[in-house]
């Protein structure tokens, strides 16, 4: 059985004290996921979840959040969420990368309700050169379609921000399929929730605290003494604010999601619009 350790959080950060003990979880072949419980010093650095989840939401309305995608492996398994930007170009996190996605679904919130023939498409993976891990930023990854997306009333691509456009704390959401709680079952229809941003400034202020010094390609939102955020799993989704995607789902570090006691990290996608032009200007990866 082929197995990758995934921690009870979105990403598992080395040398931190203040833990006791850790949840992390193995994948085996066909996907299914298995709890264990290891110590501070055995969570392995390059941990990461990808069963999507998100903590105190509530079912996506039909037809809304249309650019949303399920990204998964050669068994048809959800393995991390995306977003798709373009008729051929699915946006995910960088740490999905190890477990081989192969495909995209779009076109439905219900993970029951896919028609291989219109909903699935077949990806090439555009892995950025700049990632390394996690705690070091840059977790973003591109997936190029091999045909076009059929864009329709139940699929559409999301905007995305202006370069240097100012970032206002507001309301936003994060969306993804999975648990709902930290130790909840998971779902098959799509689940949303309102997070705040937060300072980024502040932000990195609560990470320095459990001495983890943040980068500065990042944006935080939700967690941070809320019931509100993602867990274990959405990873690659997108966080959006008033109709545009600003981010990507990267990590999060406790193992109770339910009440975080640190803000949630994302990729800020705006630094990496040169990317994303980049590759949509080539016809493949």
């Amino acid at each position: 059985m082929q197995q990758s350790h995934q921690s009870g959080a979105f990403s598992s950060l080395s040398g931190l004290a203040f833990m006791s003990e850790a949840t992390y979880w193995t994948l085996d072949r066909a996907a299914e996921w298995h709890m264990r419980h290891i110590s501070p010093k055995a969570l392995p650095c390059h941990a990461a979840a990808f069963r999507s989840e998100i903590i105190d939401g509530k079912n996506a309305i039909d037809k809304r959040m249309l650019y949303m995608a399920s990204v998964q492996n050669k068994e048809g398994k959800h393995i991390c969420g995306g977003f798709l930007i373009s008729e051929d170009l699915v946006v995910t996190a960088a740490h999905c990368d190890p477990h081989n996605p192969t495909s995209v679904v779009l076109g439905t919130h219900n993970l029951k309700k896919v028609d291989d023939k219109t909903m699935r498409y077949t990806v090439k993976r555009c892995k950025n050169p700049s990632y390394e891990k996690v705690s070091s930023g840059n977790d973003i990854m591109l997936l190029k379609l091999t045909k076009k997306a059929r864009l329709s009333k139940r699929v559409q691509p999301i905007k995305l921000p202006k370069p240097n456009k100012k970032k206002v704390l507001k309301k936003c959401q994060v969306a993804g399929w999975g648990r709902t709680s930290t130790r909840g079952k998971t779902v098959d229809a799509l689940h949303v929730v309102d997070v705040s941003l937060i300072d980024l400034d502040t932000c990195k202020k609560e990470w320095k605290s459990i001495n983890v010094k943040l980068p500065d390609n990042i944006i935080c939102a939700g967690g941070y003494n809320t019931s509100k955020g993602f867990c274990r799993g959405d990873s690659g989704g997108p966080l959006v604010c008033s109709g545009e995607v600003v981010g990507v789902v990267s990590f999060n570090m406790r193992e109770n999601c339910d009440y975080p006691n640190v803000p949630n990290i994302y990729t800020d996608i705006s630094k990496y619009l040169e990317l994303i032009k980049d590759v949509r200007n080539k016809k493949t990866c």
